[in-house]
């Protein structure tokens, strides 16, 4: 053992088998000396921390009192799990995180089998743990299921949807209520751990029991008053505990997490019920044991690399406006004027530019938690009484509204403004949490006006097209990060729908892109130029209407026609394709078509950059699919130019 090691007792824990070795009175340095390497380690990656910092505790009490990975765990969305990482053999790893070929700033299957459900999509823990839990039972097994999810988490349906499911089947299920945000609670203490204690002890359950087997032979009335007395006890000294009751949890709680005295008796008396499913409420505190994360207004949610010692962020040097901040600008502006102007957002409000919107007009704003379908028809009964509402959900969000989309705005034909950001490849948060699919997704559907912003002064124009349509759904796509640092129009001018631009005139080459693959574009028809090659650019800027006259006059004055987007199959260039062959314009062969798209795999964090690179997306990927359809080497080709 390092004699200068601040970890000492941790060092020796390679995955949690070792830490149930230990005696109980060394839970707590273990806690304390994960908390150190937690921060130690996110100082150097950046990523999400002050939720993980909230759950040292409850991790390591987990982890020694269950027996993971037989007994299944299951962290709801996943970003509080770097404590769990370095506890189950990922400790070496674990200064990878979120960087290529790195570990996953999530849980991940593929990953570790102490991960038995990858999740990064919030509320969804207890529905999978309830599945684990059945398969358990009917394959006769024994052993636990434990779901971790935090209040924020159950603002969302499903969550009440799989509790509603769980109670009504008794199934023999634990769910740990992390709540470190909306306080449901009050102060815990000694009194709450005391009555934990008692509450998930044998006696008190024993008598419970005998108490309910007595009731059935008293006459109704008394039993029913009987039942009552006990359940408003228990749910005004729980503060809480009645909702989860009536769900059909055993409800125990509210207990201090971070003070393991309370957790680990409480995990053990909960750990041996042969009973469910039951309801664990623990109260943390994000940012636990870290100052400035405590001292935060969002606990250091999510950080870039950091000074240990003081807490200051590393500043990258923006050169450019970041698109969410250019939309919450955008639609200020829009608002000043209108006043049907609404914005909606569902728990993303700094994340999607919304919280720019809320200090302009805090009546005007709507954050409605972690619930996407609810935004959705939400944004439809405002538009069906003439409001004009901007629901800003980031791509793979809105992914949990779809049916919404459809049922209640599409087939309506009301005029809700979805603005979707993050939209393509997102870096760290990889796979999860690309916007691969809403060219697709959103495409298919009639009465749709789907927009992708070239640039930062593009996203301006669109938004203020969006408040101009006014009959029918409508949809704008931007990715995530910073602009190309162009010069910003004053006002947005709604743009002619349907319409797109040629950005570059040539005659040889033909590259129409939808979004910001377009500063890609240029880069390879400079490229392109050097070979000889002349190109021309066009940003289609509408996906749906198409610009059917700008595809037909692309398509005849070229030999060659390359769409490129930022997305997956099925979306932009799969309209354009089935455009071509509708006018018979393929038939003749006087044009090569080709679509350039996101690659058919989920593809793994990385930076931008080189998750494009690897998709083929970046100029050089364009430059090659060029002679590719000429049918000659690019590498030939440079080196005769060379």
């Amino acid at each position: 053992m390092n004699a200068y090691s601040k970890t000492p007792l941790l060092d020796t824990i390679r995955t949690p088998e070792d830490l149930r070795k230990l005696k109980i009175e060394q839970v707590r340095q273990v806690a304390d000396e994960l908390r150190q390497e937690t921060i130690d380690a996110v100082s150097v990656t950046g990523g999400h921390f002050g939720a993980g910092l909230g759950v040292v505790e409850l991790t390591t009490a987990i982890h020694y009192v269950f027996d993971t990975p037989r007994d299944r765990l299951i962290w709801d969305v996943g970003h509080q799990a770097y404590p769990h990482k370095i506890l189950t053999g990922r400790r070496d790893r674990i200064r990878t995180l979120r960087t290529g070929g790195g570990l996953s700033g999530f849980t991940k299957r593929s990953e570790s089998d102490y991960d038995p459900f990858g999740a990064a999509h919030s509320s969804t823990s207890i529905s999978a743990g309830l599945g684990m839990a059945v398969a358990r039972d009917l394959s006769g097994g024994k052993n636990n299921v434990i779901a971790v999810i935090g209040d924020g988490a159950m603002s969302a349906g499903m969550a009440y949807e799989a509790m509603n499911n769980a109670g009504a089947m008794n199934s023999r299920l634990i769910v740990i209520l992390n709540d470190n945000d909306m306080s449901i609670a009050p102060p815990v203490g000694a009194m709450s751990a005391y009555l934990s204690r008692l509450y998930s002890g044998k006696t008190y359950r024993t008598l419970r029991d005998a108490a309910k087997q007595i009731n059935k032979r008293l006459p109704k009335i008394i039993a029913n008053r009987a039942n009552r007395v006990e359940e408003y006890s228990r749910g005004f000294m729980m503060d809480g505990g009645t909702l989860f009751e009536e769900l059909g949890f055993y409800y125990v709680g509210p207990i201090d997490g971070h003070n393991l005295d309370h957790l680990l008796p409480v995990l053990k008396n909960v750990r041996d019920m042969e009973t469910g499913p039951i309801l664990v409420h623990v109260v943390t505190q994000k940012g636990k044991g870290y100052g400035p994360a405590e001292a935060s207004a969002d606990k250091y949610h999510a950080v870039v690399k950091f000074d240990v010692a003081t807490g200051t962020q590393a500043k990258a040097k923006p050169n450019a406006p970041a698109y969410q901040n250019v939309f919450g600008q955008s639609l200020v502006k829009e608002a000043q004027k209108d006043d049907k102007i609404v914005a909606i957002t569902a728990a993303m409000p700094s994340g999607t530019g919304v919280d720019i919107f809320n200090k302009a007009f805090p009546d005007r704003t709507f954050d409605v938690g972690i619930a996407e379908q609810h935004a959705v028809t939400f944004a439809a009964g405002l538009a069906s009484e003439g409001y004009k509402p901007f629901c800003a959900i980031y791509s793979t969000f809105l992914q949990r509204g779809y049916d919404q989309i459809v049922h209640d705005v599409a087939i309506q034909n009301l005029p809700v403004r979805f603005a979707i950001d993050r939209a393509g490849l997102v870096g760290a948060d990889g796979a999860t949490h690309a916007g691969s699919f809403d060219n697709a997704y959103l495409g298919c559907l009639p009465n749709m006006v789907i927009m992708a912003a070239a640039d930062e002064a593009e996203l301006v124009h669109m938004v203020a097209t969006q408040v101009a349509i006014d009959d029918r759904p409508s949809s704008l796509r931007y990715p995530r990060g910073e602009g190309r640092g162009i010069e910003m129009p004053e006002v947005g001018i709604p743009l002619e729908i349907g319409k797109g631009r040629v950005i570059r005139q040539g005659s040889k080459i033909a590259l129409l892109s939808f979004g910001t693959r377009l500063a890609e574009c240029e880069k390879a028809a400079d490229e392109l130029a050097a070979h000889g090659l002349s190109t021309t650019i066009a940003d289609a800027r509408f996906m749906k209407p198409l610009d059917t006259e700008l595809v037909l006059k692309l398509a005849r004055d070229h030999e060659i026609l390359i769409t490129i987007e930022e997305g997956s199959v099925g979306g932009f260039g799969s309209h354009v394709a089935q455009y071509l062959t509708d006018q018979g314009v393929l038939d003749t062969g006087m044009v090569k078509f080709r679509s350039m798209v996101l690659p058919d795999v989920f593809q793994d964090h990385d930076t931008p950059a080189a998750m494009y690179g690897r998709a083929g997306l970046d100029a050089k990927g364009i430059v090659a699919k060029v002679f590719e359809a000429l049918g000659k080497d690019v590498k030939a080709e440079t080196v005769k130019l060379a």
